[in-house]
């Protein structure tokens, strides 16, 4: 007999309401401090901090510079490239690039504050996936495949290794709004219901509102604990005659993890709580909000946060088909300062060395113009571009101050390290401490991996 589910049975006969419910949380600590058979390495990072660009960010705009792009400007890209009717001539960058740091990390004058913490930054220059549209590039940077019904990252780590808080979740999706491809992108898909990403809407900062039904109107928590003690003790009758149902078993956790968030979620989602100057450092905007409140969940032992750089009015704000300079200004003002505040913040509060924090978008956007109908230069945009663009990790067992690969000459391709998808992943549960061959959910007769039958580890960006 499998000895959890004979230990489960011992705890049943030893009691009901309150001493089966003091035996759950038994159980549910043994759950939440697991040790995946994947967990083999010296993680580095125990947490992880997504800060998803929607869109997708201008490489050679701001990481990639290529001088080639002035000496060729208004050149026709090559035939494979103009089989996009929109394709234009190649457009050069407007900024102006320098080194940074005692590294000298190059990246453009739209990331002053981020051009002040630049020894901390690993810039990846030679990212590709396999798909320059928005939703299967979504859907392949969040869960490595590109149609859905796939778990996500997030829901793997979750998987992998549980949780460092059972009064929150292992796993938080922030975001102002809903992003193209929505709930998918947070899926546990066909695991276990648990390691779903709890979505929260950080456009209002009120508690009650960042989190649907956090309070009963009508109830007070000791109120509730009688009703759900009744409840649960009627699940469990439910569940006895239906052993090894896995959802029966996550409904009933999830019910308790709602309880226990009642009072933790209203302290840990609070960033109100945080001093003046610590949120005028971040700013106020929806993602500088999403931010310090990322900061405040990996504190308290949330092991995945996922940021989404939306807003309600625009589901892919990076995503700048027209006017690509000057929108590139405003969104990087506002990326830049929160995300410098965050590694700033995390590395004054110790947490940095093992905090992974993650900055991108799901692929880059081409060296060349897109034609448009307003055929005014100032006015032109860029299209997507998924065979070279940037990324950057801080953090969580990376090198800092260090560039990774490179692009062509004009930024076309990456050519140089080359990191597939496939690999950041397969590095993002490394530095976890996770083999990602290893780390398998049995679904429908076969082994499902976060990389599938891809992926190598990025050795050359680990921190000795």
């Amino acid at each position: 007999m499998n000895p959890w589910h004979s230990r489960r049975q011992m705890l049943k006969t030893a009691g009901t309401g309150f001493g089966w419910l003091a035996a759950q949380s038994m159980l549910q600590q043994a759950s939440a401090s697991k040790v995946s058979p994947a967990s083999t390495l010296a993680p580095k990072a125990k947490r992880v901090i997504f800060l998803m660009m929607n869109g997708a960010p201008s490489h050679v705009d701001t990481f990639d510079p290529k001088p080639a792009l002035k000496k060729h400007e208004g050149k026709v890209p090559s035939a494979d490239f103009m089989r996009r009717s929109k394709a234009a001539g190649y457009m050069p960058s407007p900024f102006r690039f320098r080194p940074h740091g005692d590294s000298g990390v190059i990246m453009s004058e739209l990331l002053p504050n981020l051009g002040k913490v630049a020894d901390e930054l690993c810039v990846i220059r030679s990212m590709y996936t396999d798909e320059p549209n928005h939703e299967p590039g979504l859907l392949m940077m969040q869960s490595g495949h590109q149609q859905p019904v796939r778990p996500c990252l997030g829901s793997w780590a979750s998987y992998g290794l549980g949780t460092e808080n059972e009064n929150l979740p292992a796993f938080v999706a922030l975001s102002p709004g809903r992003p193209v491809v929505g709930p998918q992108l947070w899926s546990s898909a066909f695991l276990p219901a648990e390691h779903q990403g709890t979505a929260v809407d950080t456009n209002d900062l009120r508690v009650e509102k960042l989190l649907a039904n956090i309070r009963n109107p009508e109830l007070s928590l000791e109120s509730q604990r009688v009703q759900l003690d009744l409840l649960q003790f009627l699940n469990r009758r439910h569940a006895d005659k239906r052993q090894l149902e896995e959802s029966l078993e996550s409904q009933i956790r999830s019910m308790e993890m709602a309880y226990r968030m009642q009072t933790a979620a209203a302290e840990a989602f609070d960033v109100n709580r945080e001093p003046k100057h610590i949120r005028e450092a971040y700013g106020s905007t929806p993602y500088a909000n999403s931010c310090l409140m990322a900061r405040r969940l990996v504190e308290r032992g949330v092991r995945f946060v996922q940021v989404f750089y939306v807003d309600r009015k625009n589901k892919q704000p990076w995503d700048t088909h027209n006017n690509n300079n000057s929108r590139h200004i405003t969104l990087c003002q506002d990326s830049d300062k929160a995300t410098a505040a965050l590694i700033s913040d995390l590395k004054q509060r110790g947490l940095l060395d093992d905090t992974l924090i993650i900055w991108g978008g799901e692929f880059g956007r081409t060296p060349f113009a897109q034609k448009n109908k307003d055929s005014n230069p100032k006015n032109a945009g860029r299209d997507h571009h998924s065979t070279g663009f940037s990324m950057f990790l801080a953090g969580g067992g990376v090198r800092g101050g260090h560039m990774h690969g490179n692009t062509d000459e004009f930024g076309m391709n990456a050519v140089e390290d080359r990191v597939h998808v496939h690999d950041l992943h397969a590095t993002i549960l490394h530095l976890l401490g996770v083999d990602h061959e290893r780390l398998t959910y049995r679904y429908s007769g076969r082994d499902f991996r976060l990389t599938d039958v891809h992926g190598n580890v990025v050795q050359k960006i680990l921190r000795g």
